[in-house]
């Protein structure tokens, strides 16, 4: 089921008004990133003003996931001896069916759920189907009440919840975040079609070309697999095949990663009469009934030709969505915050830790194509950014609560020193805890770091300047030198720079930046210290704590992630292999999950709100760069880049820092980098990126020594989905060449009925037995399917193209690559663009790779 977001406060003020402090903890799994834990805090702040009890259990892939279900989640169970209860999903679960992985539905048990409820904010695409239109429990069966629509509880109409449901009886709630309601509904008819479509047997007949049975088969039954017995259509209803519950995951060494096939019908189906639907009839009206020839209902081998027609649309529709690629929606601490708005408790905290998260998105290059790298403006368009029109609309969205929460010093004819262009970076009191825009440059944590160590550990300034050569070091310095900031006094820190440099420093930069292709260095500003009317587009925030800090919203999510994916260590030789560092054959080793990620975890979550913490992990954020960039200017350098089909590739070796790329946001994040690079490269050889505009994607692997895999990330080329950019001549085109086509289309349907009528009228005079007028039914619907989905496949070739552009396929390329292979793999990450493969398989596993479309 799925809420939609316009009801987001209905569960939680029924959650509410139900609790007690007898009631179960409301159990919040929580995925190992900055943008989840942001979304935990802000709900437990909720939880807390409210006096709900809950326990947070942090999650670090599948297999984790589907451990906490058998451990934690269905002894929760009513039919378990539990007494139901809440679980909530930040970042986990929403592309696995959530009811099979946390153990809620039960194989040949009608009692599912067993009053436990699973609320799912997630913002990766695309959706498992399963958890949005079905994920309930079904109503019991009666004579009027068969079918899976039928069944369905009070409220929820095509899997969308209304007002009129009472929460209660348990079932998985998807948070909308408006893409379900605007975007899935074709998807929606199609799942809703197949749950309640008996099961036929598909032996890969062609069913656009002449009739190939034999005309001896029975007239009500089916053909049978082989070694089966024929199966009466009646029978369908009486017992599922195998296929009914095929396993939704495919496991190769402990693979735990779900993938989604055609929607799972209930254990008890009811009886559908394919006579009597008015989708399988097929009686010619403009031959009325008679006395002596009573109307003829189709025969059963036409029902199972349209029967298996409508399947398999049905299927593909499925299978085009699971394949589009990989993409992101809304961060899940936007809709926390939304949540918080709608029950009046926003406030500076929650406000902060929303444009935390929001702001980690960017960081680990999750964008509306996927985990690719962030696109700059080009020659034809501009850039589409993080997440296109909808991260501009959020980030002015939280410009607007920063003003209203935040309002500016009045009365004392001041000018704050941000809108003249200096990025603060001290507070104004020693009580001031606000927040403000600021006037970020694309440097890396410059209120801790000196101005040229920020400058050189700038992801913008390592791609644009190239300062990996000698030659980008001696670009970076000339720059310096023209501004005139002396190598001595750019190499202090820069809250002890002189305050007369640090005045002029975005002037000078302004000045000299186009020089070096540094166009976007630094957010624009009028005179009168406004950008587009106050907008203040590419602005930051920065927040302060009294005369203990100032940081800004980067910076914080720069050490977050940095405590994820390091801890608190400091060198190399005591940072631990990261992440999921279970063995492959042993995936429940709680030693190693205790030893390694979990205590990470805590250390982010507690940073988040004590500033001390914080503090103490801007040297881990540091030494996380340093090394990112140390790593990514050897693979530069010694040209370790190699040139595959589809993709280019590095492998991550024999370097003093490797174990911190064991980890995969670490490794991510070193991808981005040499992505950005190269991308870069490519621009300045060929005048234009390669693969349409997106850049080249690009497969990093790191070896893990310890365990004898490499983790594996794929990046995509970035661009994606452009929704800053309208062409509005194109638009205009495509909707003219969609109307001709309509009218070819009505021409031809035109002429086909003419022949059909034609032929029909010449078999009649030939022969007037029952075999003809089968005949008759079966081409005419053959010719109508035909008609249907070319008509279908030209007006949404289009639309499908346009849906999928620039997406992220490495996820899907790894699956096909697991299933075509023997290469032994481990899908187990949220992120499916992140593998392990043991160290023996990685060629081969290439190789295939090398073949597969990894960038739609």
């Amino acid at each position: 089921m799925y809420l939609p977001r316009a009801l987001i406060s209905k569960l939680y003020l029924h959650l509410q008004n139900t609790r007690h402090p007898l009631s179960p903890p409301v159990l919040v799994l929580v995925a190992l990133e900055p943008d989840s834990l942001c979304a935990c805090r802000i709900l437990t702040r909720l939880f807390k003003h409210d006096y709900i009890p809950h326990k947070i259990q942090p999650v670090a892939g599948y297999a984790d996931l589907e451990r906490v279900g058998q451990e934690l989640v269905s002894p929760m169970m009513e039919t378990r001896g539990g007494s139901g209860g809440i679980v909530v999903c930040l970042g986990v679960g929403g592309m696995a069916d959530l009811g099979t992985v946390l153990g809620l539905e039960p194989e040949g048990d009608d009692n599912t759920f067993g009053g436990v409820e699973v609320w799912v904010v997630d913002a990766h695409r695309p959706w498992n189907l399963s958890n949005v239109f079905g994920g309930f429990p079904l109503e019991p069966e009666t004579e009027e009440a068969k079918t899976f629509a039928a069944r369905t509880p009070v409220g929820v109409h095509g899997g969308r919840i209304d007002r009129a449901y009472k929460p209660g009886k348990g079932g998985i709630i998807v948070m909308d975040d408006g893409d379900i309601e605007d975007e899935l509904s074709k998807e929606r008819d199609a799942y809703i079609a197949l749950v309640d479509m008996p099961e036929v047997d598909d032996d890969g007949e062609d069913l656009d070309g002449s009739d190939s049975e034999s005309d001896g088969d029975e007239p009500e039954q089916l053909s049978a697999r082989t070694g089966q017995k024929r199966k009466s259509w009646s029978d369908l209803d009486d017992e599922d095949s195998e296929d009914d519950d095929r396993p939704r995951q495919r496991r190769r060494s402990n693979s735990s990663s779900p993938i989604p096939d055609s929607p799972r019908r209930p254990a008890q189906r009811g009886l559908i009469s394919l006579r009597d639907d008015a989708v399988f009839s097929s009686d010619d009206p403009s031959e009325p009934p008679t006395a002596a020839q009573p109307p003829r209902g189709p025969s059963a081998r036409t029902l199972r030709r349209r029967l298996l027609r409508l399947r398999r649309e049905n299927e593909s529709i499925l299978r085009e969505y699971y394949r589009l690629g990989a993409s992101y929606s809304e961060p899940i601490s936007s809709m926390m915050y939304s949540l918080a708005s709608e029950l009046g408790r926003e406030d500076n905290d929650l406000l902060w830790l929303t444009i935390v998260g929001v702001t980690s998105m960017e960081l680990y290059g999750r964008s509306s194509a996927g985990v690719a790298v962030t696109v700059r403006s080009g020659e034809a368009r501009p850039a589409s950014g993080w997440l296109g029109m909808r991260g501009a609309r959020i980030r002015q969205l939280l410009r607007d609560e920063v003003r209203r929460l935040n309002p500016p010093e009045v009365g004392n004819g001041r000018v704050l020193p941000e809108s003249t262009g200096i990025i603060p970076t001290t507070a104004r009191s020693p009580e001031d805890t606000s927040i403000r825009l600021s006037p970020e440059p694309k440097f890396l944590l410059i209120r801790h770091w000196s101005l040229y160590d920020s400058m050189l550990h700038s992801p913008y300034l390592f791609s644009r300047l190239k300062t990996w050569s000698e030659t980008g070091l001696k670009r970076l310095h000339k720059l310096l030198a023209k501004m005139g900031v002396s190598l001595v006094q750019c190499k202090q820190s820069y809250t002890h720079m002189d305050m007369m440099l640090k005045r002029e420093l975005r002037t000078k930069l302004l000045k000299y930046a186009s020089l070096y292709n540094l166009d976007e260095l630094v957010p624009t500003i009028d005179t009168d210290g406004k950008d587009r009317g106050g907008a203040k587009d590419g602005w930051g925030f920065v927040r302060s704590w009294g005369w203990r800090a100032t940081l800004s919203a980067q910076d914080v999510g720069v050490v977050i992630g940095a405590l994820l994916e390091v801890g608190k260590n400091k060198s190399a030789a005591e940072v631990a292999p990261g992440g999921v560092s279970q063995d492959l054959v042993d995936i429940n080793d709680d030693q190693m999950q205790s030893e390694e990620w979990l205590p990470r975890f805590w250390e982010a979550y507690d940073a988040l709100e004590d500033i001390e913490a914080l503090k103490a992990g801007l040297p881990t954020a540091q030494f996380l760069h340093k090394a990112i960039f140390t790593t990514g200017t050897t693979i530069l350098k010694k040209k370790q880049i190699s040139h595959l089909r589809a993709f280019r590739m590095c492998v991550v070796k024999d370097t003093p820092d490797v174990s911190l790329f064991n980890h995969p946001g670490a490794l991510t994040k070193l991808a981005l980098w040499i992505g950005e690079a190269l991308a870069e490269q490519e621009k300045e050889a060929t005048g234009k990126l390669a693969m349409g505009g997106r850049g080249t994607p690009l497969v990093v692997a790191s070896l893990d020594e310890k365990r004898g895999v490499y983790v594996v990330v794929g990046t995509g080329g970035g661009g994606g989905p452009d929704s800053n950019f309208v062409d509005r001549e194109a638009a205009k085109k495509k909707a003219e060449a969609r109307e001709a086509k309509e009218k070819a289309r009505e021409e031809r349907r035109n002429i086909k009925e003419k022949i059909r009528a034609e032929k029909r009228e010449a078999r009649r005079a030939e022969k007037g037995d029952d075999e003809d007028e089968e005949e008759e039914e079966e081409d005419e619907s053959d010719s109508e399917g035909s008609d249907m989905s070319e008509s279908e496949d030209e007006e949404d070739e289009d639309a499908a193209k346009e849906r999928g552009y620039g997406l992220n396929k490495f996820g899907t390329a790894f699956q096909d690559v697991v299933s075509e292979t023997n290469a032994r793999v481990r899908i187990d990450s949220f992120e499916h663009c992140v593998v392990e493969v043991k160290k023996e398989d990685l060629g081969g596993f290439l190789e295939s790779l090398s073949m597969k479309a990894v960038v739609g």
